[in-house]
């Protein structure tokens, strides 16, 4: 069966997440703020939420059009065939939102739409309650300059949601931006990454699991997983395929190192949770001790920042100690993450060669990438 997909994405991180679609092997329709709208068919939503690393989630797209009336969203909602997807006992919330619309109240929308599946699922089945019992469907409706869309969500809990990360610090990085950081930048297997400021190890973790070529998806449970349009023994074999797919003797060079004890053990306990511990060393280190004599190696990492966390002289002591040790290692590169406009002069004194905004959680920040010489 044809469907049409809809993998949101973080801004910023659209261009990664068409990347991702295309090599596993799906036909980009169109490329949007937040979305990349994709052709696939039922395993196309068990390989996308399996192997996307940087999106956020992936839809299923039921119909767009244009709306301004509720009674014009009544009855185009109403006209989609619901009943192909959702069963008597499935469970169908909906959520919105609405930008620059007519309809801008985003509760009455929801109603109206919720209203119209009910009414089209009662002539379906006959039945006037529905119990919702069963699988989640839930519905998403999206209203921009009076086009609706409507969508299903396939994944349930964001995809950043691996399902390793069983300790915590303050502030972590959201797993789909750490690996983001690392696609973006020139590391690959058999080069050294270190990340000074790992805190629970979700940089150095997301690397691994690349390197190794370990599907983000693989240790989770999706909500499209209890709908009967895909078999379970698809689910079973697309899982199958992917445990195939590791690289157990893949050559990883990964250093993490914080001066927190407490972020150290954490990074211990998830990495192991995400089957890599024996492929990251995690080192309790203050940053002024980073040192190597490794060749062309790679610093990915968040540090501290003052809308985040830390206080301005941990953050000055970090920027020393990076700026001491890149002056002493031309051939490596450096890629950190942060709010802070001034880490170009403060860390290597030079512009960045290239600068890319992102946003960790609701916070603008830039990543600076400063490429070694060759």
């Amino acid at each position: 069966m044809k469907l049409e997909l809809i993998a949101t994405a973080t801004f910023g991180l659209e261009a990664l997440v068409k990347r991702e679609v295309e090599a596993l092997g799906y036909k980009i329709l169109k490329s949007e703020d937040g979305k990349i709208t994709f052709m696939g068919d039922e395993r196309a939503i068990i390989r996308s939420n399996l192997w996307l690393r940087c999106a956020d989630r992936v839809l299923l797209k039921m119909a767009e059009f244009e709306a301004t009336t509720f009674e014009e969203l009544y009855q185009q909602t109403r006209g989609i065939a619901w009943e192909n997807l959702i069963p008597p006992d499935g469970k169908f919330p909906v959520n919105g939102s609405s930008v620059k619309s007519t309809l801008h109240s985003v509760p009455a929308c929801q109603s109206i739409v919720k209203k119209a599946v009910v009414d089209r699922l009662t002539d379906a089945y006959g039945v006037k309650n529905f119990e919702e019992t069963g699988g989640d469907y839930e519905i998403k409706i999206t209203l921009l300059k009076d086009r609706v869309t409507l969508t299903v969500d396939t994944t349930g809990p964001g995809l950043h949601k691996r399902g390793y990360r069983v300790k915590d610090v303050r502030a972590p990085i959201k797993e789909t931006l750490a690996a983001a950081l690392v696609q973006l930048s020139f590391w690959r297997e058999g080069r050294l990454l270190i990340d000074p400021c790992c805190g629970s190890g979700t940089i150095p973790i997301e690397a691994a699991m690349i390197g190794m070529g370990i599907a983000p998806g693989l240790s989770r449970n999706f909500s499209a997983e209890s709908w009967h349009m895909i078999e379970a023994s698809q689910w079973k074999e697309e899982r199958k395929t992917a445990f195939e797919a590791i690289k157990a003797d893949a050559d990883i060079q990964i250093i993490g190192a914080d001066i927190d004890p407490l972020a150290i053990a954490a990074a211990r306990q998830n990495a192991l949770e995400a089957g890599v511990a024996d492929v990251i060393t995690f080192r309790i280190d203050d940053v002024s001790v980073l040192a190597s004599d490794v060749p062309r190696g790679i610093i990915i990492t968040n540090p501290p920042y003052g809308e985040r966390i830390g206080d301005q002289k941990a953050i000055d002591k970090i920027y020393t100690a990076l700026k001491r040790f890149m002056s002493s290692h031309k051939d490596w590169s450096l890629f950190i993450v942060t709010t802070d406009k001034d880490v170009e002069q403060a860390v290597v004194g030079r512009p960045a060669d290239r600068r890319r905004k992102l946003y960790n959680g609701r916070l603008e920040v830039c990543y600076y990438q400063f490429h070694g010489e060759k």
